[in-house]
């Protein structure tokens, strides 16, 4: 079945750099758009970047500018580069298939959800 494998979380200083990476098997990834959600306790889980299979990206009003997604439909992966980070950037972050539910919205393609990797931003 597909699985979702996050990694590179860790802990920074406001301003630093982590680059996030995600291994999705299955036949899922080539078909579908990817991206990356964060989460934080007692919030709704958010979706702040996507990379269709197109090409196309799109990303949260609170990280464009800062962060950039890529993915290899080779290896599986989709990447999360995260610059100028900010303290309520901390979350745990994960990544899914995204699908569209409408003409403006994703959904996540894939119910079981990875583990996610932990970012933490602090001085």
């Amino acid at each position: 079945q597909v699985q979702l494998v996050e990694s590179g979380g860790g802990w920074v200083q406001p301003g630093g750099s982590l680059r996030l990476s995600c291994v999705a098997s299955g036949s899922i990834f080539s078909n579908y758009a990817m991206g990356w959600y964060r989460q934080t306790p007692g919030k709704q889980r958010e979706l702040v970047a996507v990379k269709t299979n197109g090409g196309s990206t799109n990303y949260a009003d609170s990280v464009k500018g800062r962060f950039t997604i890529s993915r290899d439909n080779a290896k599986n992966t989709v990447d999360l580069q995260m610059n100028s980070l900010k303290p309520e950037d901390t979350a745990v972050y994960y990544c899914n298939a995204l699908g569209l539910l409408d003409s403006a919205r994703w959904a996540y393609a894939n119910d079981f959800w990875g583990q996610g990797t932990q970012v933490t931003v602090s001085s």
